[in-house]
């Protein structure tokens, strides 16, 4: 049953107050909230970074203080005021602009926010903060018993998040808002319809083609090694060494700390070099956009992305479009050779990149090829509503999530860990995080597309070890803009065209379908 959205009118401000005026108070309000959530942010990156495992109780204590802290400047009466004497005025008359492009998101996420109450919001900082430590050493230890009744908390906490909020259509909308404004259940369940209409087929396909053994891979790659040679090819990339660092994490992540601070955590297989290679360039894609952010528009919507999806956009774009093109091989394969030469030295780059691109479906997602992948997340998709609904039990998620992943990948998981264990997401809160990856998927074909219209050919970039044309374009026509346009909008200003999954098919079809990559 649908939850109405409560509709707030703006109360009258006093007539004495100077929109101008009004509105930077509002942006100082604003930006010092920034400033508070920006250290319960550090706290979360310590927390899966370095914290020793018997400070969770303690850390669960700091995360629901300081969250309900925010909550609680993110709820300011003030902010009411403030935006009744702007909204209206001049000062937006120019939707596009800064002023105007501001309080219409600080006027969302007010609205939105206000709803919540401050016991669910400290609440979920704290059971989070627990069931993070709970999965990660469930995971560690393929016990998922240990993990279930953290899974009932968050799904219980979620649907009175969702309930809170409000929602017109399916109680999951609320949630999937918190990620990518104004996408919808219907949505997104259309899309992943018609993209798994058309990628069985293609993983059917591409399937049988010949390759080499995963031999090629499975060898002696020390770590100390990895980190050097990740280190060194983030900064070729384009990372900003001296904003931000990389660290190792359970489950690799990125997060913007804030200005000159944008962190990256790993985690590296010594006997797997690809695992923690493309975990960085995959998180690189993350960083790059944030540190391409306006920081003069830091703590306001303009200095933030325009959503989780369009962020994913560009952690997808360098991972795959990027990093697994054959120009990037061709300049970065001789320096991974020679930091590797007792495992690649009898390896050709044709063979190596023949076999980090090969199709085969798998278990785990992260792991996963560019053709297999959204099928992955279809999966935790249709999970996620069943687990919101109530209709699927967290003590009954490992057999529903061994059957579909039979069903659409055709393979099981030998263990809960390779399974239902295998990502943070839902320990840490995430729910409607998932369809993201996919809808970033989308957009960054798209937008590829487009930079390549416009620079030329980016493959033969790339292989002169040119990544600045690509970065430059994505700077001017995705970073700079933060929040100004609503994503559909953003990426018809920037490719012609609103967003459409066929460049998506289209790209895996002409990169995957004759070849196999």
């Amino acid at each position: 049953m649908a939850v109405p959205l409560t509709r707030h009118r703006p109360l009258p401000a006093p007539h004495s107050v100077n929109p101008e005026h009004a509105y930077e108070e509002m942006i100082r309000l604003s930006k010092e909230e920034a400033l508070l959530a920006s250290c319960l942010e550090l706290l979360e990156w310590d927390e899966e970074v370095c914290m020793p495992r018997n400070a969770v109780e303690h850390r669960a204590e700091q995360r629901a203080l300081l969250a309900g802290m925010v909550h609680d400047r993110e709820t300011d009466p003030r902010y009411e005021e403030l935006l009744g004497t702007v909204e209206g005025s001049a000062l937006v008359s120019d939707p596009d602009s800064a002023a105007a492009v501001n309080v219409r998101e600080i006027r969302r996420a007010f609205d939105k926010e206000r709803r919540m109450p401050r016991r669910l919001v400290e609440e979920w900082a704290r059971v989070t903060a627990v069931a993070q430590q709970t999965w990660a050493e469930a995971r560690r230890r393929d016990d998922y018993a240990a993990f279930a009744p953290w899974l009932d908390r968050i799904f219980a906490l979620a649907r009175e998040r969702a309930d809170a909020v409000g929602y017109e259509g399916a109680r999951y909308d609320a949630l999937l808002d918190d990620y990518e404004p104004g996408m919808t259940t219907d949505r997104v369940t259309s899309l992943f319809a018609k993209l798994r209409s058309e990628l069985v087929p293609l993983v059917a396909t591409v399937r049988g083609a010949p390759h080499v053994t995963r031999d090629v891979l499975v060898r002696d790659f020390p770590v100390d090694r990895q980190k050097l040679f990740c280190e060194a090819a983030a900064a070729a990339l384009g990372f900003d060494m001296h904003g931000g660092r990389l660290d190792v994490a359970q489950h690799p992540f990125c997060t913007e700390i804030g200005p000159g601070d944008v962190r990256i955590a790993l985690r590296y297989d010594p006997y797997d070099v690809s695992q923690g290679f493309f975990s960085l360039m995959h998180e690189l894609g993350h960083a790059l956009y944030d540190q391409g952010l306006d920081a003069s528009h830091y703590g306001t919507p303009m200095g933030d992305a325009a959503s989780l999806g369009l962020h994913e956009s560009q952690s997808r774009m360098w991972e795959n479009l990027v990093g697994r093109s054959g120009g990037f091989w061709q300049h970065f394969y001789p320096r991974l050779r020679s930091t590797f030469p007792e495992s690649l030295n009898d390896v050709a780059m044709d063979v190596f990149r023949r076999e980090v691109n090969h199709v085969a479906p798998g278990p785990i997602r992260v792991n996963a090829d560019e053709v297999t992948y959204d099928l992955h997340i279809t999966i935790r998709f249709e999970l996620e509503l069943a687990l919101l609904s109530g209709d699927l039990r967290a003590a009954d998620l490992p057999g529903a999530w061994n059957e579909l992943y039979a069903r659409h990948l055709g393979v099981r998981p030998a263990n809960d860990r390779e399974g239902c264990l295998q990502d943070i997401h839902w320990a840490d809160g995430l729910i409607g995080y998932f369809p993201t990856y996919t809808l970033g998927n989308v957009y960054a074909a798209q937008l590829f597309a487009a930079a390549e219209r416009t620079v030329g050919p980016l493959d033969d970039s790339f292989a002169r070890g040119e990544f600045e044309p690509l970065r430059e374009w994505l700077l001017e026509h995705v970073h700079r803009h933060g929040m100004r346009w609503p994503v559909a909008e953003l990426v018809e200003r920037a490719t012609g065209k609103g967003p459409d999954p066929s460049y998506l098919v289209e790209s895996l079809t002409e990169r995957y379908g004759g070849s196999g990559g």
